[in-house]
């Protein structure tokens, strides 16, 4: 039934065609073809849901999609790949930069360690230098002829400068966990160091030396650098401060400028318990110059009179080396003197 409403559709347009053509544009049909095609629409609009169904529509909208969807999924990969083109040439161009990097830290690296081992060698020299010249300072420094002419010329200020810099610096430098059992005392920095606090000490064996060293602030960093270091760390180079500071020590000048610093007593106090024995004998005999001048004990005042001071210096009565148990119990004397003294004077008020 649809094919023969087609039919009669198809001629039906065709006539009308026809006539369109002859008359201008315009269209005459007569009523019943009129009719006729309307019934021939109804139809087909009665039919045609019939003929497609639901699935085939359904099909043409999936279609439709997927084109879309391809024209789309073709147009994202066109610009990846010219993302991708230009990602490729970014990293051409750094993996070349990175190449050319490489081989200049290389060839830096190369320059560091050469520039290191010269550097190492220098060192060397310069400490190798530093300990022959020191050594010979520290034997010269022991007549008393030459540190007065070093005093004529006046450059000992400034030797005493570096040598306080170089001390400050090497202790500051000391692994907190070497002892004394680790350490290489016969390096060229040790006998470096050594030297120099050597010389120190003999310029203020002399009188003249001493006064000098009275009015410079090398006490004072003397002082302060036998605080900083570890108990049992380098008692070489203690002792020979300690030696330094009791030299000073043995002019009324010299005594009043040492006990002024507030950091005298809790020093020696902490010395005498080093750990090493002639560490403690020097700290006895700068105890012993403090405790025999009148005018330091008043500026001490009742410090020297602290228990536990005393039980320091009593343990070390029983040491087993002569010299240091001979001060400690001269130490002890003076300090039941000094205590006496006290209580008696207590008494008369």
């Amino acid at each position: 039934m649809s094919g023969s409403l087609g039919g009669k559709s198809l001629a039906l347009t065709h006539g009308a065609k026809m006539k369109a053509r002859k008359q201008g544009g315009f269209v005459r049909v007569r009523r019943s073809d009129l009719e006729k095609l309307t019934t021939e629409v109804m139809q087909l609009r009665e039919f045609l849901p019939r003929v497609l169904n639901g699935d085939l529509i359904e099909m043409l909208h999936k279609a439709r999609a997927a084109q879309t969807m391809k024209e789309h999924l073709a147009q994202e990969q066109k610009q990846l790949r010219q993302e991708c083109l230009h990602l490729q040439s970014r990293l051409d161009a750094v993996q070349t930069e990175c190449q050319k990097e490489r081989e200049e830290k290389l060839l830096l690296r190369e320059q560091l360690w050469q520039s290191g081992a010269e550097l190492q060698q220098q060192a060397d020299f310069c400490s190798g230098l530093g300990s022959a010249t020191c050594s010979l300072l520290w034997s010269c420094s022991s007549s008393e002829d030459t540190v007065t002419r070093w005093l004529a010329d006046g450059k000992l200020q400034s030797f005493l400068a570096v040598a306080a810099q170089t001390l400050e610096s090497f202790v500051r430098s000391l692994d907190e966990e070497a002892k004394t059992q680790t350490e290489d005392h016969n390096s060229q920095e040790h006998q470096f160091v050594l030297a120099l606090a050597g010389t120190i000490t003999n310029i203020a064996a002399v009188t003249r030396g001493r006064d000098f060293l009275s009015s410079s602030v090398l006490l004072d960093t003397l002082m302060k650098l036998l605080e900083l270091m570890k108990p049992g760390v380098f008692p070489k180079l203690k002792v020979l401060m300690l030696m330094a500071l009791y030299n000073v020590s043995i002019s009324v000048k010299g005594l009043k400028c040492i006990s002024e610093n507030p950091g005298l007593l809790p020093l020696i106090w902490t010395l005498l318990d080093d750990g090493d024995w002639e560490v403690c004998l020097h700290s006895l005999r700068l105890l012993q110059s403090v405790l025999l001048e009148e005018e330091v004990l008043l500026l001490l005042g009742s410090a020297l009179l602290d228990p536990d001071l005393h039980a320091r210096v009593s343990r070390l009565t029983s040491s087993v080396q002569p010299s240091l148990r001979l001060a400690a119990q001269q130490t002890m004397e003076d300090l039941q003197a000094l205590q006496q003294g006290r209580g008696c004077k207590q008494s008369g008020l």
